[in-house]
């Protein structure tokens, strides 16, 4: 990964800005900060405020973990697609059972012990979050999240994060299904998408060569993003610089046609 903010990544999105561009984005940890907890979670004023001026200019996607419903209320922006569920929600896809039901039965009897642990169950309808970042002993709580998990169903995976285990059904679409399936809807030829967690890693590892892929912050292991931000501080900086681009892209088509 190269960093963003470097004379090769802003050749990058200008080479980018003169196509027809989706801009997609992951919610948590890319466009809103992490919080300690995910119902606090919103997207700062000034980046929601850049993103209502460029959905104005080009299509604008939000796939995230969260449920549809749950995000939009959090965007302070019309998004022109949103996807939730990691990928599963948002685009037609029709789960036809799963073990998720017989899952959250178990969950549920395990409740008071999850709770003592630190860990705060969130039911997404299609995909179940595991959150430990509140715990006070969070190898403590990971160990309480594997034991209410061991011996998954086998229609369902885990899917690591930031102080989080997700469950999802494992044949449902994932972030990377969900980006080709929005660059078909769209009708761009090219996507800038912008994530920083494990799940995001579908997307960078099916990036066609035209795209321009970058994650929030460093990895601890390896990432197939092409570029990276230090932190979601910069985020605000990425917009400003894509608008600034389109700008000058206008400037120089209105000189041409003068």
């Amino acid at each position: 990964m190269k960093a963003l903010f470097s004379q090769a990544g802003e050749l990058a999105i200008r080479r980018l800005m003169r196509r027809r561009v989706l801009l997609a984005f992951d919610f948590d940890g890319t466009l809103a900060p992490i919080v300690a907890r995910p119902e606090d979670a919103q997207i700062p004023a000034a980046i929601a405020r850049r993103l209502a001026d460029l959905v104005r200019r080009l299509p604008v996607a939000v796939v995230t973990g969260r449920s549809v419903t749950d995000v939009r209320q959090r965007l302070g922006f019309e998004a022109s697609y949103v996807v939730g569920n990691h990928g599963a929600e948002g685009l037609g896809w029709v789960a036809h059972g799963s073990g998720l039901s017989g899952l959250r039965q178990r969950l549920q009897a395990q409740m008071a012990a999850l709770g003592q642990a630190g860990v705060q169950v969130e039911d997404k309808g299609l995909s179940l979050a595991l959150h430990y970042r509140l715990a006070d002993d969070a190898e403590a709580a990971q160990r309480a999240i594997a034991s209410c998990l061991a011996d998954l169903p086998p229609d369902l995976a885990m899917v690591g994060g930031k102080c989080v285990v997700n469950v999802v059904i494992r044949h449902a679409p994932d972030k990377g299904d969900a980006t080709l399936a929005l660059l078909k809807a769209s009708g761009c030829e090219t996507l800038l998408f912008v994530g920083d967690d494990v799940n995001d890693e579908a997307v960078f590892e099916r990036a066609q060569r035209d795209w321009l892929t970058v994650r929030v912050g460093r990895p601890a292991g390896h990432s197939r993003a092409m570029y990276f931000l230090e932190t979601h501080d910069q985020m605000e900086s990425l917009l400003a610089l894509i608008e600034h681009t389109l700008a000058q892209d206008d400037d120089g088509r209105g000189m041409i046609n003068a």
